[in-house]
């Protein structure tokens, strides 16, 4: 379990280094994600010590809305001023997801042409 954890960190660190070095507008555990996806695609599976520690992330998700749910309470005086600004914003950036997931579902799903003549 503790070597899973260790693969994480590592990620989330080398991740940290990359955008600090870089200079990049992308948050470090973003960039450690994105290292340990293509650490796992070319392994080709998870590795049981990562599997672990991970569903035991997993499980306590939830406990990560806590913040953001104390920060909604906390500027509750903001939001009611600019709750159509943030309203506008959710709305528009949920329709972007969706046309853009569409959008690649739709390329990564195109048949092929197999039987070229």
């Amino acid at each position: 379990m503790l070597t899973g954890f260790l693969i994480l960190l590592t990620c989330q660190l080398l991740g940290e280094f990359i955008v600090v070095g870089l200079g990049l507008p992308v948050p470090g555990p973003v960039a450690g994600m994105l290292i340990l996806l293509i650490g796992l695609m070319i392994y080709g599976e998870v590795p049981m010590a990562l599997r672990l520690p991970a569903e035991g992330l997993i499980r306590y998700l939830a406990l990560l809305f806590i913040p953001a749910g104390v920060g909604l309470m906390l500027h509750l005086q903001i939001l009611r001023h600019e709750w159509l600004v943030v309203a506008a914003s959710l709305i528009g950036s949920t329709a972007v997801t969706l046309v853009v997931t569409a959008l690649v579902l739709k390329l990564m799903t195109r048949p092929t042409d197999t039987h070229a003549e």
